[in-house]
């Protein structure tokens, strides 16, 4: 667990002061990356009983499954909170969502967002922990930059943090995505 050292001197124990448990802070940082044109793309070749579908109506409760199951390791907590007609209404806007199948089974997630800069953000992605560390995030990143594409950006872009997995901005940049800017901030983790 991350975190500031306890009472005790131990990293990452949570404070309690008045009776009240402090969450851990823990310093990130985020980068933010760019893509600006679809041949800067590394490809890579999905496995074997990969498969993913662009979600057309998608039920509240399978977008808090994913959103919860994709983010728990990575302390996604910004959602875990909206209502099903605020999920309704984000799902409504200018969102695009995608979902990753193995064999039969939900592996991962992307949501692609128009910008009125005339970007696409790839605004959330990810894999269920089942799934990490097979291959599948390669495969899913880059169908996800082909995807951005189609909908004739300017450029795509994303962000990620000290927070996601380790292999995150890695996959970026071998995928061909160039870092722009960074930014470091403290954030409550439990």
């Amino acid at each position: 667990m991350f975190g500031e050292p306890g009472g005790d001197g131990q990293p990452g124990r949570q404070l309690v002061q008045g009776g009240v448990t402090a969450m851990p802070l823990v310093q990130v940082t985020r980068t933010y990356l760019e893509m600006t044109a679809p041949a800067d793309l590394a490809e890579t070749n999905p496995p074997v009983g990969f498969v993913v579908q662009r979600v057309e109506a998608c039920p509240p409760s399978f977008f808090r499954y994913l959103y919860t199951e994709v983010g728990r390791p990575h302390h996604w907590t910004d959602r875990l909170g909206w209502s099903d007609d605020r999920i309704r209404e984000y799902l409504a806007g200018p969102i695009a969502l995608w979902v990753a199948y193995a064999g039969g089974a939900p592996a991962g997630y992307f949501e692609l967002k128009r910008c009125e800069d005339g970007s696409v953000e790839i605004a959330y992605f990810g894999l269920l922990p089942d799934f990490v560390g097979v291959g599948f995030g390669k495969a899913l990143l880059a169908r996800a930059v082909r995807e951005a594409w189609t909908l004739g950006p300017k450029r795509v872009w994303l962000h990620t943090c000290t927070l996601d997995h380790p292999s995150a901005l890695p996959n970026y940049l071998k995928r061909g995505f160039r870092p722009i800017r960074q930014e470091t901030y403290v954030a409550e983790v439990s």
